[in-house]
């Protein structure tokens, strides 16, 4: 009874978020289809009509853009101007780094994020560091920018174009601070609003936040997780596992053990916190599926065993982020091993080349060539018995 109440409260969840925002969608539709009744011009033929809605297409999707990039600019204006430092800035897989000591420009997609800011945070200090505004500057500057464009389209109705694409700022700048800024859980990944929120009830979801974000940082400076302080991944408690950002503490946990060719414990850790009931997000549920097939196939276990672990979900997963390094590793390591299939594992290997050059990790890049290197040790030693 208990774990059917808390399926339909997933359910509910589930359901909520899309349904709210099909709802605001629709106002917006509504509102900017009453404004093109106001500006478009008389006598359009056939072809002019198509030209005038694919330009308003045109400008939707500008607008969609430049919020995004407002969005991940509160990110990081607040949070510079909260003591962070510079590390990443992410629209859509167009990434800016900076790796050794310089801005370059890579590639990354991640499911269910149409961008990132990730900073260096400042140090702890009594257990506490400023996370308010760089977590909500994002939604601060949609906000902002709504009412900046609701103002210009108020000064600028009489005028025929030009309004129209005001109000389309100003719909969808207020959705993306809504959305952002309303502590939501959004299928694969919890909002800002929801960080901010989990961190300002429980300092140990402060201290999770600042090692990932420190994480994040020394990776890009070329660090290994198997190189860095060892008590930055120890595994929360059973309540600790049940707040999505301290549940982070054990994904990369298991991420360590895996860099670190401990392939026995990472086995056995990836079990138990994917048996769990934690707070670990989507995204990171499916990547440590992926590392525990890697796991699982370098230790000797066969494809019969390790088909009922490639669900529809998963495999849904694996395509959706084909082109993510450790998705590839295990695509990789899967057909040489499971599948003794020389051809396919050299066409993923290529990929996996090229995806390399432009990967913004170049740490995490080489250690998924060490993993894809020991397999085709593995490989080598089967054809000799």
């Amino acid at each position: 009874m208990k774990q059917q109440r808390k399926k339909s409260r997933g359910t509910w969840k589930k359901w909520l978020f899309p349904l709210v925002f099909t709802c605001i969608g629709a106002l917006c539709g509504l509102l900017i289809a009453r404004s093109i009744d106001r500006y478009l011009p008389d006598g359009l033929g056939p072809s002019q009509f198509l030209l005038f809605y694919g330009l308003l297409l045109l400008g939707l999707l500008l607008v969609l853009f430049l919020q995004t990039i407002l969005h991940e600019a509160g990110h990081l204006v607040f949070g510079l101007a909260t003591g962070y430092r510079f590390s990443s800035f992410r629209v859509a897989s167009l990434m800016v780094i900076r790796l050794d000591g310089k801005l370059r420009l890579k590639r990354l997609s991640l499911a269910g994020t149409g961008g990132q800011c990730l900073l260096e945070p400042p140090e702890l200090v009594d257990g506490k560091m400023p996370f308010v505004l760089y977590n909500l500057g994002g939604s601060i500057l949609n906000l902002l920018s709504a009412l900046v464009c609701l103002g210009l389209y108020g000064l600028t109705r009489s005028l025929s174009w030009l309004p129209l694409f005001f109000l389309m700022g100003a719909l969808i700048g207020a959705v993306f601070a809504l959305m952002n800024g309303i502590p939501l859980r959004l299928g694969a990944v919890d909002n800002d609003g929801y960080n901010a929120w989990a961190m300002s009830r429980n300092p140990q979801a402060l201290e999770a936040f600042w090692v990932q974000m420190k994480v994040n940082a020394l990776t890009a400076q070329g660090v290994r997780l198997k190189d860095m302080p060892a008590d930055w991944f120890q595994v929360p408690d059973e309540a600790g596992m049940k707040n999505s950002m301290i549940a982070v503490q054990g994904v990369f946990a298991c991420n360590r053990l895996v860099d670190a060719h401990r392939f026995p414990e990472a086995r056995d850790l990836i079990r138990q916190v994917l048996a769990m009931d934690s707070a670990i997000v989507g995204v990171h549920r499916s990547l440590l599926r992926c590392d525990l097939l890697t796991c699982r196939l370098l230790l000797g276990a066969s494809q019969e065993e390790l088909a009922p672990m490639r669900t529809k979900e998963q495999e849904k997963f694996m395509k959706t982020m084909k082109n993510f390094p450790s998705v590839l590793r295990t695509e990789y390591i899967w057909a040489l091993l499971a599948q003794g299939d020389k051809a396919r594992a050299g066409q993923i290997k290529a990929r996996f080349e090229a995806v390399g050059r432009t990967y913004p990790y170049p740490s995490d890049w080489a250690g998924e060539k060490e993993l894809m290197a020991l397999a085709e040790g593995k490989a080598r030693q089967e054809e000799l018995i």
